[in-house]
């Protein structure tokens, strides 16, 4: 009997190179990448590296919505996201963005209609909707902001809810651009387990993140950018401790750098104190607690 053809990737990014509008230089060039249903790969490198025009690009807003020129091809779920509508991409890609304010859409009154309006406007029924909308609220805990004013949340709550107006939405791919940069160790241990269970569900992760600790739990790859190419790419636990992720700019996750240190002097480190030092070894991301920064 035959076997049934595999599915086909959720993002596909061949050959990819982009230039922002008026630019002489490429920012991104001949990138090659790819991420299976239900993988988390995360995105690492120096500033301007060009990991957030990355993001741009797998979610299709770079060239559509900013400008600039893209050679290659970016498809998602098998359908090129080139000369797609923006609703369109939308019911297939999410993107989260570092500052919560530039996604907040200044029309709702609540925090429960903010997550709740990317469903609406995709046009799903309004039981349909609420059901998402409490489940995305409830998978960060944040029930009790449901009621709350969005233009009056502290930085980290705005972000919780960010994330939780995407989840909403279910995307099949989910692109985070430094997802937890205002968030305090307990809303990056909540984001963290957020996504392990989006992923769960077959939605591909890619992101994009300074917080090691956090990738270190949480995904199936690490990604690497140097100067807009690939420069690293496999198996978290052994990109996480490969010493070219200091050659690119990057610092490798407490638990690493503990054990480099110990080994430099000779002792050994049992693993509860990896775990201690706030990370989780090099386990597969599906099913363990997601680490914090401290």
């Amino acid at each position: 009997m035959a076997s049934s053809p595999a599915a086909p990737p959720t993002l596909a990014i061949r050959g990819v190179s982009y230039r922002y509008p008026g630019y002489a230089r490429l920012v991104l060039e001949e990138l090659d990448l790819e991420i299976a249903p239900g993988e988390i790969v995360g995105l690492v490198g120096a500033n301007e590296s060009g990991k957030s025009t990355l993001c741009l690009v797998a979610a299709g807003l770079a060239p559509a919505s900013i400008g600039g020129t893209l050679t290659g091809d970016v498809a998602v779920d098998g359908q090129p996201t080139a000369g797609r509508a923006t609703h369109d991409l939308a019911a297939s890609v999410g993107l989260v963005f570092q500052d919560p304010n530039t996604q907040r859409s200044g029309v709702t009154a609540t925090v429960f209609e903010e997550v709740a309006l990317g469903s609406v406007n995709l046009g799903r029924p309004v039981t349909e909707t609420v059901a998402r909308t409490r489940a995305a609220l409830a998978t960060l805990r944040i029930e009790s902001l449901a009621d709350r004013d969005p233009a009056r949340l502290s930085g980290g709550q705005a972000q919780l809810v960010a994330v939780a107006s995407i989840l909403a939405m279910g995307p099949r791919l989910l692109v985070l651009d430094e997802p937890t940069a205002q968030l305090d160790p307990e809303g990056t241990r909540l984001v963290g387990a957020a996504l392990r269970e989006l992923a769960g569900t077959g939605t591909a992760l890619l992101i994009a993140e300074h917080k090691t600790n956090l990738l270190d739990g949480l995904c199936d790859r690490i990604v690497g950018l140097e100067a807009g190419r690939i420069a690293l790419d496999g198996p978290a636990a052994a990109i996480l401790e490969d010493p070219a992720l200091r050659a690119i700019g990057v610092e490798p996750p407490a638990r690493v750098r503990l054990a480099q240190a110990a080994a430099e002097r000779g002792l050994a480190i049992p693993a509860d104190a990896l775990v201690a030092a706030g990370t989780i070894g090099p386990t597969s991301a599906h099913g363990v607690a997601a680490g914090g920064e401290a």
